[in-house]
């Protein structure tokens, strides 16, 4: 990543962001921590409200694996905090995690957030962040359609077990019609350990082994 937009296995660029919660450093302020940050359209919309009342009653599943929330938009911070409270008011939901205001388009035109061909609004994008600060994860949806935040929790958690046991997480884990619950370990690179791994582990052929987790 040269002035582009980082990508998946680049650093997360140092930027001073506004929220509602106040100036935040990123990835700085949130070291040794997971984060999902998180771009909408705009406020006071009905899709991007869905979206935020959703990350919110899964915000203490996310906080139990260690990851915060980020929201952002263009919009600015004013318009944020009457659109929070509009949400507590009418829903009875309170978003408790912090919104980036980035109304002149910086953070945005940084992060690729801005796709012309979809007007001048930020795309539903999400940069999921290690606690290293190094990009993970990166998707984009168009702003007709929502995300599915159990889809998103369920992408945190299995980074984090892909991490920590050094292995890859089928389609669906942990419910993948193959492999149930199983995890994929990575392939052989030589033919010795190709043959260990037929005796290791459960295999459809040396390329392909899995195991539960223990």
């Amino acid at each position: 990543m040269e002035n582009g937009m980082p990508l998946i296995g680049d650093k997360f660029p140092d930027i001073t962001v506004h929220t509602t919660h106040g100036p935040r450093n990123l990835p700085g302020d949130y070291k040794d921590k997971w984060f999902l940050l998180f771009s909408h359209p705009g406020d006071f919309t009905p899709v991007c409200t869905t979206e935020f009342v959703a990350f919110q009653q899964r915000s203490d599943e996310f906080q139990k694996l260690g990851c915060e929330l980020i929201g952002l938009s263009v919009d600015q911070v004013f318009s944020h905090m009457k659109w929070v409270q509009w949400i507590k008011e009418k829903l009875d939901v309170e978003i408790k995690f912090p919104i980036i205001s980035d109304d002149l388009g910086k953070v945005a035109m940084r992060l690729g957030l801005i796709h012309p061909a979809k007007g001048p609004s930020t795309v539903r994008a999400v940069f999921l962040v290690d606690p290293a600060g190094v990009v993970r994860t990166i998707l984009y949806y168009p702003q007709e359609l929502g995300r599915n935040v159990d889809e998103l929790l369920r992408m945190v958690k299995a980074m984090q077990v892909a991490d920590t046991h050094k292995v890859a997480m089928p389609a669906n884990w942990p419910n993948n019609a193959l492999l149930k619950d199983h995890v994929i370990i990575p392939p052989a690179r030589d033919e010795k350990t190709a043959a260990e791994r037929m005796k290791q582990y459960e295999c459809y052929d040396w390329w392909f082994c899995h195991k539960k987790l223990g």
